[in-house]
């Protein structure tokens, strides 16, 4: 007997969680999170990683580029 209620309840709570969706704190969450202000430095974090990598990667185009400039698939041969 008691089902009918639980589930007449969980309704209730899918309706309001569906239609009422714009009540979100944004600043609790983050403090749920525990996310700080100073968190957007991540972008300079990933240009950093990328500047790294595109500075390998040009060692190693360097090293190994002029040695293949006349490889097999240019003539013909495989």
């Amino acid at each position: 007997m008691g089902r009918g209620r639980a589930k007449a309840k969980q309704v209730k709570v899918a309706r309001q969680l569906k239609y009422n969706s714009g009540g979100t704190d944004l600043e609790r969450l983050r403090d749920e999170l525990g996310v700080r202000e100073d968190d957007s430095n991540h972008k300079d974090d990933a240009d950093d990683l990328n500047d790294e990598l595109a500075d390998r990667y040009a060692d190693y185009a360097d090293d190994y580029g002029s040695k293949d400039d006349g490889d097999d698939r240019s003539s013909g041969r495989r």
